[in-house]
């Protein structure tokens, strides 16, 4: 399971945070900027890994079947 949060501008992704990496990814220049800005912030980091431990993994098996 892994937990994305994407942020966008003007429809454009322009960065990315991956539980798997624990990091933010950043696709543009200003995305590369803001990228090593939020991991710079090992708080910031800590509460989004947390976020995949208390969204993602809670509901781990609790698929809605059609009927």
């Amino acid at each position: 399971i892994e937990y994305i949060r994407s942020e966008y501008y003007n429809k454009v992704e322009y960065a990315r945070f991956s539980s798997s990496l624990g990091k933010f990814v950043g696709f543009t220049e200003y995305g590369v900027k803001q990228a090593d800005y939020w991991n710079s912030n090992a708080a910031y980091l800590a509460g989004l890994k947390a976020t995949k431990e208390t969204v993602c993994l809670n509901n781990v098996g609790n698929e809605h079947q059609a009927i």
